[in-house]
């Protein structure tokens, strides 16, 4: 209980303030509240089975300037697409009623935007120091994980929702844009800083 309430503190501190927190308040002027929620979640539980079950071994196998790149990309593409007519979107969203699209975007954003992060690289650290090879810590670093970051999202996802009912949908669909234009230029900085060394 120990170390689960342990990580579970540690990680819900480290996701304070992150982008994803501030992913999901432009999420939530774009998305319904069941897709945010089961797209972060399933994300969420990908990421600590990875960080968990994968630890340090992750930076030998994955290469950080490219999934950088990637994430900039992602980034950019959700800002623009922030900026599409309140029409077009219920159109699409018309189209999607019964598809898994809104669910898969924002897992992908979510994964893509967390993956690597400090927030990962804090679970992975905790996986390595607590699990020791059992079965049990591993269990309780992962669960500490997965809670802790799914308490800290819940917070920006809130205030979205709370942004969504106070603010015109232009306006959020702006900041929206922003705040996904601003992690894609950092997301390529970060990247071309692995690059130059």
């Amino acid at each position: 209980m120990v170390i689960f309430l342990t990580v579970l503190f540690t990680i819900f501190i480290a996701e304070m303030g992150d982008k994803t927190q501030l992913l999901l308040v432009a999420m939530a002027g774009k998305y319904k509240i069941p897709h945010i929620l089961t797209g972060t979640w399933l994300a969420t539980v990908v990421l600590n089975l990875m960080a968990v079950g994968v630890g340090a071994a992750l930076s030998s196998y994955l290469d950080m300037r490219v999934i950088k790149l990637v994430a900039g990309a992602a980034f950019f593409w959700f800002a623009f697409s922030a900026l599409k007519g309140d029409e077009e979107e219920e159109e699409q969203q018309k189209e999607m009623k019964h598809s898994l699209g809104p669910i898969l975007a924002i897992f992908g954003s979510f994964f893509i935007g967390e993956l690597g992060d400090k927030t990962q690289l804090s679970a992975i650290t905790l996986a390595a120091n607590y699990t020791n090879h059992s079965l049990a810590n591993a269990a309780a670093v992962f669960f500490g994980c997965t809670l802790g970051l799914i308490l800290a999202d819940l917070l920006g996802l809130i205030a979205g929702v709370a942004l969504k009912s106070k603010i015109p949908a232009r306006a959020l669909n702006l900041l929206s844009f922003f705040i996904f234009a601003a992690f894609g230029v950092l997301s390529i900085i970060e990247a071309v800083r692995l690059m130059i060394g």
